[in-house]
C-alpha cells in the first residue's frame, strides 16, 4: 500500500512552461468515481496505467498504481470507464528538495482550466511556491480529477 501526499494549487501564469524539464500528454477516465474507492486508466504517452485511490483525507489518502499495456488500457477506456475522458498536457518543472511540481493544462471542455500538484514525502514538509502557483484548492472537491470527468 502506498499513501499518496498531495497538495493542488490553481495556476496563475504560464512561467511554467519555461521552468518545465518535460511534457507528457495524457489521456484518462475513471471506472469508478467513488471517493472511496476512484479507479482510474489513464494513458501517458502510449504507456497504460490503472490506478485505485482512497477518500482523501486532507492531502493524505492511499494509492495503488500499475502499469497495464497500453491496448487493455484503450480497451478500458472505451468500454468500462462511465466517466468523460480527461484530456491534458502535464508539464514537470523542479521543485528542489528532491520533489517536483506537475502542472496540468486541460483541453477541450475543462480548458482553460491548469492546476498544479506537489507529492511530498510528509503534511508537514516544507515547500517553495514558485510565481506560477496561486490558491491553493487541496481538498476542494471541484478540482478532483474524477470531478472533473464529469464535466466532459
Amino acid at each position: 500500500m502506498s499513501l499518496e501526499i498531495e497538495r493542488k494549487f490553481l495556476v496563475v501564469n504560464d512561467s511554467y512552461r519555461q521552468m518545465a524539464q518535460s511534457v507528457r500528454s495524457i489521456e484518462q477516465a475513471y471506472i469508478s468515481t467513488d471517493a472511496d474507492a476512484t479507479v482510474r486508466v489513464r494513458l501517458v504517452d502510449g504507456r497504460g496505467f490503472i490506478t485505485v485511490k482512497s477518500r482523501n483525507r486532507g492531502a493524505v489518502r492511499h494509492e495503488w498504481e500499475y502499469e497495464i499495456s497500453s491496448e487493455d488500457a484503450r480497451q478500458m477506456l472505451d468500454s468500462v470507464c462511465r466517466s468523460g475522458h480527461i484530456a491534458k498536457h502535464r508539464y514537470v518543472v523542479d521543485a528542489g528538495s528532491g520533489l517536483r511540481w506537475e502542472v496540468d493544462e486541460f483541453h477541450g471542455a475543462l480548458a482553460p482550466l491548469v492546476v498544479a500538484e506537489i507529492e511530498l514525502p510528509s503534511e508537514n514538509t516544507p515547500f517553495h511556491r514558485p510565481p506560477f502557483i496561486g490558491e491553493e484548492v487541496t481538498g476542494d472537491p471541484r478540482y478532483f480529477n474524477s470531478n472533473l470527468a464529469a464535466q466532459v
